[in-house]
């Protein structure tokens, strides 16, 4: 038996550090999260991500009374792009958060959910998505979704 390590290379900065391109995603996620429907959590999640043709498209989450049906931000902006840009690879998404109080002090990660979607994204165009998580102390800059799901599940696992 051996031990294996796993290991994750990110980066931390403030908005003001970010590129012109990437403050402007960010932005975009923190708008969207006006269009969140969160009714019952009080938890509104935006996301706006970039396609390689330069389309920016943005997504929040929907509830419902029965929690199973709502769909998270990340999920309503991927399959929003699949629809209306299916030739377009995700070359990076931003996610933002807040609740009653405000936006979130410290950068929200997607669910498990949102990262297997995320993660076939990435293997259906053979390109690393870029994550931006923003919170007002400051942006996590993740390279690649496989460094938020290191041991993903995707078409090469059922072979």
């Amino acid at each position: 038996m051996k031990d294996i390590q796993l290991k994750i290379d990110l980066k931390f900065a403030q908005l003001d550090e970010l590129d012109a391109d990437d403050r402007v995603l960010v932005e975009k996620a923190v708008e969207a999260t006006g269009r969140s429907y969160a009714k019952y959590s009080n938890f509104n999640v935006g996301a706006a991500l970039r396609l390689a043709n330069g389309e920016i498209i943005l997504g929040a989450n929907q509830e419902n009374a029965v929690f199973t049906v709502g769909l998270c931000a990340e999920r309503t902006a991927i399959f929003a792009a699949q629809v209306k840009y299916p030739d377009q690879p995700v070359m990076a998404i931003a996610i933002a958060a807040r609740n009653a109080n405000g936006l979130m002090r410290l950068p929200v990660s997607p669910c498990g959910s949102c990262r297997q979607v995320m993660s076939e994204v990435e293997e259906r165009y053979a390109q690393p998505m870029r994550i931006l998580l923003y919170g007002t102390d400051g942006v996590y800059i993740v390279n690649s979704v496989k460094d938020l799901l290191p041991l993903c599940f995707v078409d090469e696992s059922m072979r």
